[in-house]
């Protein structure tokens, strides 16, 4: 069932166009009945499968996607991996959430199977490449599913050389500003009073990286974010706070260290000095992952080229 006619328009496409490009992928004819779309097939995998794929595009829609054939291929293409596993497998479903979130290209899927399966994930990636909403988003499914209890979220602040003296207020003031996309990530799951309810009761933690010596954080998801800023000696502070029962999930960009000159990224230095160790999972995102606006996806590989040309 589709909720009212304006989306029903958008999902069928002009002339029902997208509604066609769905039929030749399944290879069976779609009907339509007043707001209900269906398909005449008694394969109840293919029933599942198209009930999946409608599920996509109408929570595409809502995220303020176009409707256009470029975005109905791009559902298609991310219904299955590698045209064995649906990728429906790894949707992440958050109790009391405002959405499922879907992996939408093979390196999304492996991304969700290692923040499942590995202790410790490091995923790098252009902007907009998802390693960040997923990451977050797999941390709530976990808390609010009871499997940790706390969501720890840090970041270095390069800005202001990690001392945060000089912005006004408390230490939550001071921090939120770096970690408003982290925020932001969480307020696309779920609802903003649940996030603002986890925080004022501990659930969600912010701790800037300055502060974490010391630590040792028991049955929580700690994110660290933007880690291509952290130094060698800060990433080394950080990975060694991981307790029990806890997971470490690390994010950050390699084409955009901030760090000064000559001071080497610690996030750089971790995934090839731990690339062997078999229980932590490297993820590599590249262009092609990219699920911001389409531009982004363009800028991003304007900027592949440029490099590899120099190379």
């Amino acid at each position: 069932m589709v909720p009212d006619t304006d989306v029903l328009t958008r999902v069928c496409g002009t002339n029902d166009n997208n509604l066609k490009l769905i039929e030749k992928h399944l290879g069976v004819p779609i009907f339509t009945r007043g707001n209900e779309l269906s398909v005449e097939s008694g394969d109840p995998a293919l029933q599942q499968q198209f009930r999946f794929i409608i599920d996509r595009i109408m929570d595409e829609l809502h995220d303020g996607a176009d409707g256009s054939q470029d975005m109905i291929v791009s559902v298609l293409n991310s219904g299955r991996e590698g045209g064995r596993a649906p990728f429906e497998s790894g949707a992440i479903t958050v109790p009391g959430g405002v959405r499922r979130v879907y992996p939408k290209t093979e390196n999304h899927a492996r991304y969700v199977q290692a923040l499942r399966n590995y202790d410790m994930v490091f995923c790098t990636g252009p902007a907009g490449s998802g390693k960040t909403f997923i990451a977050v988003a797999e941390a709530l499914r976990q808390v609010l599913t009871r499997k940790k209890s706390t969501i720890i979220l840090t970041r270095p602040v390069v800005e202001a050389g990690e001392s945060l003296g000089f912005l006004p207020g408390d230490l939550e003031q001071k921090i939120n500003p770096y970690l408003r996309p982290l925020y932001d990530a969480m307020e696309m799951v779920v609802p903003k009073e649940t996030v603002k309810k986890m925080s004022e009761s501990g659930v969600i933690e912010i701790a800037p990286l300055a502060y974490m010596r010391g630590r040792t954080l028991h049955n929580s998801i700690v994110i660290l974010d933007e880690a291509q800023n952290t130094t060698c000696e800060q990433m080394k502070m950080f990975l060694t706070r991981m307790g029990e029962n806890s997971k470490v999930f690390v994010t950050g960009d390699v084409t955009q260290i901030d760090l000064p000159r000559r001071v080497p990224s610690g996030l750089v230095h971790a995934m090839r000095l731990l690339k062997d160790i078999p229980e932590i999972a490297m993820v590599t995102m590249a262009a092609e992952d990219v699920v911001r606006n389409p531009l982004v996806k363009k800028i991003v590989q304007a900027y592949e080229h440029e490099q590899e040309n120099n190379e």
